[in-house]
């Protein structure tokens, strides 16, 4: 499946020419990984607070993103395709601090991934159910920060106002809604294939 060019920072290769032989797409809810053909284009997605997520992210980084360079250099590339699960109220911030990471730097989308993963019970239900919407998003601007982009950027574009919009709007969404509702739809396209 195609990715649209403004999340290509989704995509990890290393030396793909044009041409990209293979491309696997990452899921923790599909069978083990299919043996690559010239034609492998497999429709997976991952959750930043889905704990099987973090541990096939995790086990991806660690034990196969490596050997990419090594012995597929541009043969394959690995697409990380964002799902946002709605039984886990606070992954949609998790998902938009992603994006604006994406949009502001997209080579630390795979570092900023990491961190989140790695830290991902700081996310979790019952970690995030006193705290307002926007001090979650400052918390996520702070992880952005420590892989090497601008918090306070990341911030402006996740933070959500407390006055209506010039228009009178109330539920304006913040900088990233847009780029949430494309990476949706692409999402549940994806997954009603199979």
């Amino acid at each position: 499946m195609a990715l649209a060019p403004k999340f290509a920072g989704q995509a990890y290769s290393a030396d793909v020419t044009p041409k990209v032989v293979h491309t696997l797409e990452l899921c923790p809810y599909h069978s083990p990984l299919p043996t690559l053909s010239p034609v492998t284009n497999n429709i997976q997605v991952l959750d930043y607070v889905c704990p099987f997520s973090a541990k096939m992210f995790l086990t991806l980084n660690a034990s196969i993103l490596p050997l990419i360079p090594q012995q597929y250099a541009g043969k394959l590339q690995i697409i990380f395709r964002q799902q946002i699960q709605p039984w886990h109220p606070s992954s949609t911030l998790v998902h938009e601090a992603a994006l604006a990471v994406l949009r502001l730097s997209p080579e630390k989308f795979y570092p900023f991934s990491q961190l989140v993963f790695e830290r991902q019970k700081e996310f979790f239900d019952v970690s995030v159910v006193k705290e307002t919407r926007n001090e979650t998003y400052r918390r996520l601007a702070k992880l952005a920060k420590e892989v090497g982009v601008d918090d306070e950027k990341v911030y402006g574009l996740l933070e959500i106002a407390d006055k209506p919009g010039e228009d009178g709007g109330l539920n304006s969404g913040n900088g990233v809604t847009d780029d949430v509702k494309v990476m949706v739809k692409v999402g549940w396209a994806a997954l009603l294939v199979f």
